[in-house]
């Protein structure tokens, strides 16, 4: 832990970061970290290969030998692609840091309390391997991360950066080199011989990437006096701590960057504070920032009860000293408080009211799941997708209150039961707004609100436990169905009728044992496996082969500029056009995909495209044509073998070299070459353009605002699903960088287009496609975020109201 020696000079270039600047400066960084890695991953791979060789020699057996040879094979044909992947999945964390959606953990908290059955033996090798990797790197680094991470601040609206949320700290490039194997078919021991590897010949570079990142952003004025010293861990004194808080935005926002953040108080209940709960520090591990999201939430609905007594609104009685409501949108059925002592409500007569206990409220709420059931039991089991009505919550909240007075007629609900009840109604509230999630999918797991209720007053601590099968099952449901389930109704692998399954055994088995969450969990979460693996699988397939045509398109591209470059802006015949436009610069694709460009073929190739054009250039000199007649022979000769090369046809090879020698004998006779008409040479360089692999779209001018959507689409992830017209979901499975062309596959991971960036800005631009799943947090995490910022907004409502 440290902090910085921070004078106030240093805080300059903070203040005015445009998001245009943010975005260029997360750019520089990430190609100072991309440009870094490529050459050390290769040495790594390198080395890797010299230790699995050594394991092949030294093998005890014939059948191991095999084995590892099998594997050393494996590595050497797919380390290209274990490379693309890795720089892939590297480039992508700064995607996710400007999203503020970049919180990367080890996995190590996927194996805490009763969850450990649920896991893979290799997950769990994996995460031991990666989790003492980051450790040891962290610490190592700690003096050049900690300043990173205070400059990195102030791209992310001050607000502060951990190593883990640093998108070039240890883990991310640990987290890279997992995701990449996961896509190639090496074993786990290969694997874990790999992170051995990783650990001692690529961690020990990432001092080179950290030195130039800080330096980078230090020349940029951000932070540029930073100084290291040792942090002190006591708390601040009352009066630095009052100052923090009353000292301007811009200034806060550097301090907290700085590592002096001011505390994050929660408001105790009834207390009214302006601009409500603050949102907790997103860079924390999953489960701790899921437990401060749930205090807050907390805070803030006894907060918004107090205020709600003090109004003096009316309803059903809550014991308890401050009441919550249970907000609905939509109007009617909403549970409302009203002023209740300590211990029970006041009734008239000077009786006091019964407070409904855990087993009245369950066994209500069971009566509800029951009478639901047998009115909308046989309508669930057989509708299909988009004909099914979303159940109401306001209903069922109205149905619980019924079951309850019909019970205890002058009974009052606790105030933790009754803040219950709100927080399970706005998670669904959340569920159906949720764009990510197919409307068909909303409709059913929005009958799992009651059960759910039912979930959180069997198990009190529900909420509290990030592990919950309950929980696991909603997130791994709601991620089903936005991989394979369309907004249009269409749905791959059975998933819809497998949720709706699952769905229908919770209301008909579901009574006070949640073991049957975990026995769901088990069986959903090996059936979606599956389907991952087998769609992986033809995700890369059909990556592998768009690689392939993407590689040639790249090198027709290049040949296309290469001639154009000499070409444009100069008046030339049809037939010299045609030849530099087709064959030859067939020829030159051919050269440069077999020995690149650094190749004496290739340059001599290129060369004979300035010779050619030379040579019809009109000679006024004797030297310019004793030297045309010397190179004459030669460069039609080089012309002739380049045609039989590719196996260009023979007459038409004859015809086009017949007529670049009697322009050359123009030329000789110093006299000027007819050129090709403007619609002649248009539709020529049309037809090249298209055979390089550029759409008609493509060629066009982009207008400002379809060049901005361009560079924002540069920052998308790979898994980014896009809905388009009519609901169709595709996915952006790879994209080709140097192109600007992306792979999009369906539900099932085939290959459905290629659109070029172009294209893809103008869709989104056009509203007829947008993008759908922007964030690859849980659905629980989304929904507590979304539940904070909706009560947050109520209790400033409320502040406003009372201050009149």
């Amino acid at each position: 832990m440290s902090s910085a020696d921070t004078p106030s000079e240093s805080h300059s270039g903070g203040a005015n970061l445009t998001d245009e600047l943010v975005i260029r400066h997360l750019k520089a960084c990430q190609a100072l970290l991309l440009e870094q890695a490529h050459p050390h991953f290769d040495t790594f791979i390198e080395q890797l290969q010299v230790n699995l060789k050594e394991r092949v020699d030294s093998a005890r057996s014939n059948k191991e030998q095999v084995e590892l040879a099998e594997q050393l094979r494996l590595l050497r044909e797919q380390r290209a692609e274990l490379r693309h992947y890795f720089l892939g999945y590297l480039g992508e964390g700064f995607v996710k840091f400007k999203r503020g959606e970049l919180r990367t953990t080890t996995g190590e908290e996927k194996y805490q309390d009763d969850m450990l059955a649920l896991v893979e033996n290799d997950d769990l090798e994996e995460t031991i391997a990666i989790s003492s990797i980051t450790h040891r790197a962290e610490n190592q680094y700690s003096e050049p991360l900690w300043a990173m991470n205070q400059r990195l601040a102030l791209l992310n609206r001050g607000e502060r950066v951990q190593d883990r949320g640093n998108p070039a700290g240890p883990i991310q490039y640990c987290e890279s080199l997992r995701k990449g194997l996961a896509r190639t078919s090496l074993r786990l021991g290969t694997r874990i011989l790999a992170y051995k590897e990783f650990d001692r010949s690529f961690i020990p570079s990432l001092n080179e990437v950290y030195d130039g990142v800080n330096d980078y952003l230090q020349k940029q004025g951000l932070l540029a006096n930073l100084r290291y010293r040792p942090v002190n861990l006591s708390p601040p004194p009352v009066a630095e701590v009052q100052e923090v808080a009353a000292a301007a935005p811009e200034q806060a926002g550097v301090t907290a960057a700085a590592g002096v953040s001011p505390p994050a108080g929660v408001p105790a209940a009834g207390e009214v504070v302006a601009g409500g709960v603050p949102m907790p520090d997103s860079s924390l591990p999953s489960e701790q920032y899921q437990g401060h999201l749930l205090a807050a939430i907390r805070s803030l609905q006894s907060h918004i009860g107090g205020v709600l007594t003090r109004s003096g609104a009316g309803g059903a009685t809550v014991a308890g000293p401050a009441a919550s409501g249970v907000p609905q949108q939509g109007g009617g059925g909403v549970l409302q408080p009203g002023t209740a002592p300590q211990g029970g409500a006041a009734l008239p007569g000077g009786r006091s009211a019964v407070i409904y206990s855990n087993e009245q409220l369950v066994t209500a709420l069971q009566s509800i799941q029951t009478q639901a059931l047998a009115v909308t039991g046989q309508h669930l089991a057989v509708a299909q997708p988009g004909k099914l009505e979303p159940q109401s919550i306001a209903e069922v909240n109205e149905q619980l209150l019924g079951h309850l007075q019909a019970a205890v007629e002058d009974g009052s609900i606790d105030e933790n039961d009754l803040h219950t009840i709100d927080l399970v109604g706005l998670l669904f509230e959340y569920m159906l707004s949720d764009e990510n999630l197919p409307d068909a999918i909303k409709a059913l797991l929005s009958y799992l609100h009651t059960p759910f209720l039912k979930v959180a007053f069997i198990d009190k601590n529900f909420f509290e436990k990030t592990g919950h099968p309950a929980r696991l099952l909603l997130n791994n449901m709601a991620e089903a169905a936005v991989k394979w389930v369309g907004n249009d109704g269409s749905s791959q692998y059975d998933i819809y009728d497998k949720i709706k399954s699952i769905v229908n055994r919770v209301l008909e088995e579901f009574t006070n044992d949640t073991r049957l969450f975990a026995e769901l969990l088990l069986d959903f979460s090996g059936y979606t496996k599956k389907i991952s693996r087998r769609q992986e699988l033809m995700e890369r397939r059909a990556m592998e082969k768009v690689q392939g045509e993407e590689k040639l398109r790249e090198v027709k591209l290049r040949v296309n500029q290469e001639v154009r470059k000499r070409t444009d802006g100069r008046e030339l015949p049809s037939a010299v056009l045609l030849m530099l436009l087709q064959p030859w610069s067939d020829y030159l694709a051919f050269l440069l995909l077999r020995y690149g460009d650094d190749s004496e073929s290739w340059l001599r190739a290129v060369r004979v495209i300035d010779e050619v054009l030379w040579t019809i250039e009109p000679k006024q000199t004797n030297a310019d044509k004793t030297r045309q007649l010397e190179m004459q022979n030669s460069l039609l000769d080089a012309l002739e073998s380049g045609f039989e090369t590719i196996g260009y046809e023979q007459a038409k090879g004859k015809k086009l070299l017949e007529a670049l020698f009697s322009l050359q004998k123009m030329a000789l006779q110093s006299r000027a070459v007819e050129p090709a008409s403007e619609p002649a040479r248009s539709k020529l360089e049309e037809m090249a353009a298209l055979k390089a692999g550029q759409s008609r779209g493509e060629q066009e001018t982009a207008t400002p605002e379809e060049q901005r959507m361009v560079e924002h689409l540069k920052m998308i992830e790979f898994g980014t699903w896009f809905e388009f017209e009519g609901g169709k979901r595709l996915k952006v499975a790879w994209y080709n960088s140097k192109t600007m062309h992306y792979m999009l596959v369906d539900q099932m991971g085939k290959k459905v287009a290629m659109m070029s960036g172009l294209e893809l800005a103008r869709a989104m631009l056009s509203r007829s496609a947008k993008v759908i799943a922007g964030s690859s947090k849980p659905f629980f995490e989304r929904a507590l975020e979304n539940i904070l910022q909706s009560l947050n907004a109520r209790a400033e409502e409320l502040r406003s109201e009372t201050a009149v």
